[in-house]
């Protein structure tokens, strides 16, 4: 049940956790698309941009979703854009075995934050693996991944 004494971590959930699974997540895109010497893009948010940081983009709905996009790769083959497109559920799911290791040697407490943060972290993994196009036509890493099969290559370049 849902009560009062549930809304602060609700917010700390909301506007620290999500973004930080979220920027995980984006992390493990860029530094796997650096390691094919890719040229990368990325963004934590949506809505109006507030901030440009090198190839970081922060806009003001910072805690609702993220993009990375890439070009130029040096190894240009179908395997690369796979591990581009699994590395940000990759870093998720280690993130998430880490944690529950330092919580099992009793490193961390068995805290609620941390069971939020692996909570997030899994939905991540989840709704980015499925294959889907979003409203705006921008593919899911599933359905990047499932096009990068299929056609040999990626069809999501940086604008």
């Amino acid at each position: 049940m849902f009560t009062l004494s549930d809304i602060p971590m609700f917010f700390v959930n909301f506007f620290i956790i999500l973004p930080i699974v979220t920027l995980v997540h984006e992390a493990g895109h860029v530094l796997v698309a650096r390691l094919f010497g890719g040229r990368i893009k990325f963004c934590i948010g949506t809505g109006k941009k507030m901030i440009d940081i090198g190839p970081l983009e922060v806009r003001k709905k910072y805690f609702m979703e993220g993009w990375c996009q890439y070009d130029r790769l040096t190894y240009d083959k179908t395997w690369a854009h796979v591990s581009i497109y699994l590395a940000g559920s990759m870093f998720n799911l280690i993130l998430i075995l880490i944690i529950n290791y330092l919580i099992l040697t009793e490193v961390l407490p068995e805290a609620l934050v941390f069971r939020q943060f692996v909570y997030f972290s899994f939905y991540f993994i989840f709704f980015s693996l499925m294959p889907y196009k979003n409203e705006d036509g921008k593919p899911s890493d599933g359905m990047a991944i499932y096009d990068v099969i299929r056609y040999g290559k990626a069809e999501d370049p940086i604008d």
